[in-house]
């Protein structure tokens, strides 16, 4: 292996070749592309957009800037850019800065390799240890990224503060051959994104006004989100100028690519014996869907994919719940489950002046309302308002059995409890039947009550929750009793 050499003699000997991040990175990236390698893994929806974006800029050798939401898998797609660096590189034992034997750039290490030659000593460096990250915040200073004059190292070594010996490295000269990610990049202070200028165009650092030049070698991605443009600050426009390339980030576009990542990402046993009918998953992902268009949530914000991936796993964690409590060791996701997602929802939404109104549990609530309703249709007949008197309601026979009676569904009810419940209605696993083909029998319970809720959102029955579960009545009962 080659990083078995351990001496600049032997590292001349060997043949190798050395390039400079961006050189390393279009080597490998062509080599992948040739080979229909993919150099990006478990990143869904941005197989047409976002990749091959990404792709061009480096194969251009640009400095990145990921422009997106929150929850748009930023940090994920410059994380994964380590898959495009050689395995080992070599560096001068001992250097800072990470210093190529083959092409130094410190004092310290043209010292050493000029005292010693060939006999330098060659230590290896793995692509995982060459990705730096950095959230940038207000209190950030040139000090920290660039670096600065340390006194102390300048008076107990009798040295001028001219003198580059004396100089603390940041952690972009850190970084040399390194990728280095600045997340959050409006965040930083104009003044400290002006000290970027000179790297970002003559690749080169400067400390204070000393004449010191350092050639650093870095691949910079840098991630933005809109929002704080206006919230707390921006790019300044000659930064922007130096970022070669600006690719913009999405939310997935469908609700399948929506699943894939939740699925992916939900830190939660899947083979635990709760059985997930595909309708439940379908609308875990709607509830973001709507809230990405909803009136009530701020759209600038954004709303993360995190939503989704928490409300998953809540969703599953309350079957779980009500599993121990029974002492069973099966049981399915019920719609009652989703009660569950709404402290999830809370969290995830930042609210425009009307949604903090209604409240962050009215509006969680609205969310899942509105995502059953989405799918309402695709499984039973469109509600419309009657316009004859021969038009009959579809749903006539279930309204009647609510005339006079009421069905209650505990959150913690048994499996043996919740069937005999349906049972009792018989009118509505008729229809439900009736309505899907090919109906499995696992997911029988779940469209009854699935038809109850949408019912419900269109104003058929009336729904009241309480602390224990959800009770459903006759709209029209409750209306007169209300009067």
């Amino acid at each position: 292996m080659i990083n078995k050499i351990k001496t600049l003699k032997d590292l001349k000997k060997s043949g190798y070749v050395s390039l400079n991040i961006k050189e390393e990175m279009i080597k490998n990236l062509t080599s992948n592309l040739s080979k229909g390698i993919s150099t990006f893994e478990g990143i869904h929806g941005y197989e047409d957009s976002v990749i091959p974006d990404l792709e061009r800029a480096i194969l251009s050798g640009h400095n990145i800037n990921l422009l997106g939401l929150r929850g748009q898998a930023k940090t994920r797609l410059a994380r994964q850019l380590t898959n495009l660096l050689d395995e080992w590189i070599p560096i001068v034992s001992g250097s800072e800065i990470n210093d190529d034997p083959l092409n130094p750039i410190s004092h310290f290490a043209k010292k050493t390799i000029n005292e010693q030659g060939d006999k330098t000593q060659i230590d290896w460096i793995h692509k995982e240890d060459r990705f730096f990250e950095k959230l940038a915040t207000p209190d950030v200073t040139v000090a920290d990224l660039i670096g600065d004059i340390d006194p102390i190292k300048a008076a107990s070594l009798k040295l001028s503060y001219s003198d580059p010996r004396v100089i603390h490295f940041g952690m972009i000269p850190r970084a040399h051959r390194c990728i280095f990610v600045l997340n959050e990049l409006p965040d930083l202070q104009a003044r400290i994104q002006v000290s970027l200028f000179s790297i970002l165009q003559e690749k080169e650092i400067q400390i204070r006004g000393f004449k010191l030049r350092l050639p650093i070698n870095v691949q910079f991605l840098f991630t933005a989100n809109p929002e704080d443009y206006t919230n707390r600050g921006s790019i300044v426009t000659p930064l922007k100028d130096r970022i070669g390339s600006q690719i913009m980030t999405h939310y997935p576009k469908t609700v399948e690519t929506a699943k894939i990542i939740t699925h992916q990402e939900a830190k939660i046993d899947l083979d635990n014996g709760i059985y997930v009918p595909e309708l439940a998953k379908d609308l875990i992902e709607q509830i973001s869907f709507e809230a990405r268009e909803s009136v009530y949530v701020d759209s600038k914000s954004g709303v993360s994919a995190r939503l989704s991936i928490s409300a998953f796993e809540n969703l599953i964690s309350s079957a779980k719940r009500r599993m121990l409590i029974n002492g069973e060791t099966k049981t399915s996701i019920r719609m009652t489950d989703f009660n569950a997602v709404i402290s999830a929802i809370n969290g995830k939404i930042e609210l425009v002046y009307e949604g903090e109104q209604e409240g962050a549990t009215e509006i969680s609530r609205l969310l899942i309302v509105e995502s059953a309703k989405a799918f309402f249709n695709d499984f039973f007949p469109k509600i419309k308002k009657l316009t004859k008197e021969e038009d009959l309601d579809p749903y006539q026979s279930i309204l009647d059995w609510f005339k006079d009676k009421e069905l209650f569904i505990d959150e913690n009810l048994d499996n043996k409890s919740y069937q005999d419940t349906f049972k009792t209605i018989k009118v509505l696993k008729q229809f439900v039947k009736k309505q899907i083909k090919d109906l499995k029998p696992e997911d029988e319970n779940f469209m009854c009550e699935f038809l109850l809720w949408g019912l419900s959102s269109f104003k058929k029955v009336t729904v009241t929750r309480t602390t224990k579960g959800l009770s459903f009545s006759d709209s029209f009962s409750d209306y007169i009793n209300g009067l």
